[in-house]
């Protein structure tokens, strides 16, 4: 069991919690920049402050609980912190499968063979990566999404609720998936895409994100 010092305080947070008691580890602290949520606590996890203090909880490691995908790399490159990687005891991930530093894999997720997933990124509930895939960093695929073999998804791109992509396709980075999209071609970088089959429409400029 390891202390571990949680960064953010909104919902997202409560399903990390979640996750590392499900996997042994304690909560012994929140951390987030609104000063209105210091003293308060999730699920019984004290509030205890802004994120600067992280660098005052000596021995502990660190995780965020932040779905924002951009958020999460500022704060990546600002904080000097001792990343946890969590995996949800329910998930499955091939022993041949590499997990990055930071990233948190949710209930009931599957990593097939082969496939690398890069360092903060997000694997929400119930969503299957399968055999040869490459995640890159700060990437979220949401709650059930569905990669095929051999799939490629950019740095800091979100897979919205329910998306799927086909074998073998490349999706770019800092992409926005739509919920329920199906991807059966390649997508460019900072681009949203949705529909059936998936379609660039707009470029993505927005630094807000939902899944």
């Amino acid at each position: 069991m390891k202390d571990i010092v949680v960064i953010g305080a909104g919902g997202h947070s409560k399903v990390v919690i979640s996750a590392l008691r499900a996997s042994g580890h304690e909560p012994v602290a929140v951390l987030d920049d609104d000063p209105t949520r210091k003293g308060s606590s999730i699920l019984g996890v004290p509030i205890r402050g802004p994120l600067k203090l992280v660098e005052e909880i000596g021995g502990a490691g660190v995780i965020m609980a932040i779905g924002n995908n951009r958020t999460r790399k500022q704060i990546a490159l600002e904080l000097d912190a001792a990343w946890v990687t969590v995996i949800h005891p329910t998930a499955y991930v091939d022993p041949t499968a590499r997990v990055g530093p930071g990233t948190v894999v949710f209930a009931g997720a599957i990593i097939q063979p082969d496939t690398v997933v890069g360092a903060h990124a997000i694997i929400n509930t119930g969503a299957s990566v399968d055999h040869d895939c490459i995640i890159g960093d700060f990437t979220h695929l949401a709650p059930g999404v569905r990669l095929a073999g051999d799939v490629r998804v950019g740095e800091g791109t979100l897979m919205g609720i329910g998306s799927v992509a086909i074998p073998g396709v490349r999706i770019g980075s800092w992409v926005t998936i739509g919920a329920g999209a199906a991807v059966i071609a390649n997508i460019e970088s900072d681009t949203v895409a949705s529909g059936l089959p998936a379609r660039p429409h707009v470029r993505n400029r927005a630094k807000g994100e939902s899944c």
